[in-house]
């Protein structure tokens, strides 16, 4: 299974984010929520971004790319060897950042993934 953090996090369970976190929880992967709002993502508390984690296989964006910019440096320390850009999340720059420090980065949707069994 893939640790996977999810950048955008959100305790309302009617966004994509949310919805990702419990189908993740679901299928046995462990997550970690980061986000700017209080609560919990499919039962695990939302972080704001400042730890950094070693053991991240992917991170999957649910936010916006203006609002992206200032993850960018704790996107790389975290060094995952996936980054997702979900609808919605896509950006050129963070793309080609990525694939520069060698983290394998993709336009794909983290649920679609998870359904068709290709995550």
């Amino acid at each position: 299974m893939k640790k996977t953090m999810i950048i955008g996090a959100t305790p309302n369970p009617e966004r994509y984010a949310h919805k990702a976190a419990t189908r993740l929880v679901y299928t046995g992967h462990k997550i970690v929520n980061i986000g700017i709002k209080k609560g919990e993502a499919a039962g695990v508390p939302i972080e704001k971004p400042g730890e950094i984690y070693d053991d991240i296989h992917t991170i999957t964006l649910y936010i916006g790319k203006k609002i992206q910019k200032e993850y960018y440096d704790y996107i790389l320390q975290t060094k995952p060897k996936r980054l997702i850009f979900n609808p919605g999340a896509e950006n050129e720059e963070l793309f080609k950042l990525a694939e520069r420090n060698g983290i394998e980065a993709t336009n794909s949707c983290t649920l679609v993934l998870l359904a068709s069994n290709q995550f």
